[in-house]
Parts: structure tokens; sequence; C-alpha cells
């Protein structure tokens, strides 16, 4: 739940109300009739008007700007990855997979025996 006098961007329009979409504006009111589809009551300025809106409506600043400092270092680390041609750093960033994950697996293999390690490769040799 947001807090009184946050200031908020406007990042979707469920209702269809005219919301101005990417500005910012700040938390005025809680509407706590049960009857409204509306969360907030909030005060955009460069509007210069009250608006009714869910909490889908709107982020906090704080968020939106920590979304898009994510997106930004995770395309710039696939940049790199393709500059460098690090094809294990690429397949992760586009898969996705989990760091721990990936840091288990080389754990896993590394403590591999080398009994085993030649019966891996025996196993391999023979299908």
């Amino acid at each position: 739940m947001l807090r009184l006098g946050e200031k908020i961007v406007i990042v979707a329009d469920a209702f269809e109300q005219g919301l101005p979409i990417g500005d910012y504006g700040y938390l005025i009111a809680y509407d706590r009739n049960p009857d409204n589809a509306f969360d907030y009551v909030i005060r955009v300025p460069q509007a210069n008007r009250n608006f009714y809106v869910t909490a889908e409506d709107v982020e906090t600043e704080e968020q939106l700007l920590a979304a898009q400092a994510e997106s930004a270092t995770h395309e710039a680390l696939i940049d790199y990855a393709l500059s460098t041609h690090n094809e294990k750093l690429f397949h992760h960033l586009m898969n996705g997979d989990d760091v721990e994950a990936v840091e288990t697996e080389t754990t896993t293999k590394e403590s591999q025996s080398q009994a085993d390690f030649i019966k891996q490769v025996n196993l391999r040799a023979w299908i």
C-alpha cells in the first residue's frame, strides 16, 4: 500500500478515463468505499486535476526508476557478452538462468571424482 503524499507515476489507464500516462502525481487520499473499484485519489499538478485510480494504474517513482535501471543493466550486459563473444554469459542472460543454479552446477562438476569422470567418458565413448 502506498503512503499518503508519495510521488507516483501513472503507468496505465485501466478504466480509460483519460489519465495522463507517464505524468507524475501525488497520492492525496485512499478510497475506502467497498462499492468502488478505485483504490486511490491522486493529484496531477500538470493537469491541475484529481483522479481516482486503481493500484495497477500507478507505480512509485522509485520502483519505476529501479526497473529502468535493471533493464539498462541487462541490455548493457547483453551488449558486452556479444562484443566479447562470451557465449556462456549470453546464454545465461537470454535464458534467465538463476546465478545460484549455474554456480551449483559448476561446483558439482568440480567436485566430481576422477573415477566418476573416467566412467562418464567411457560411457559416452561407448555410445
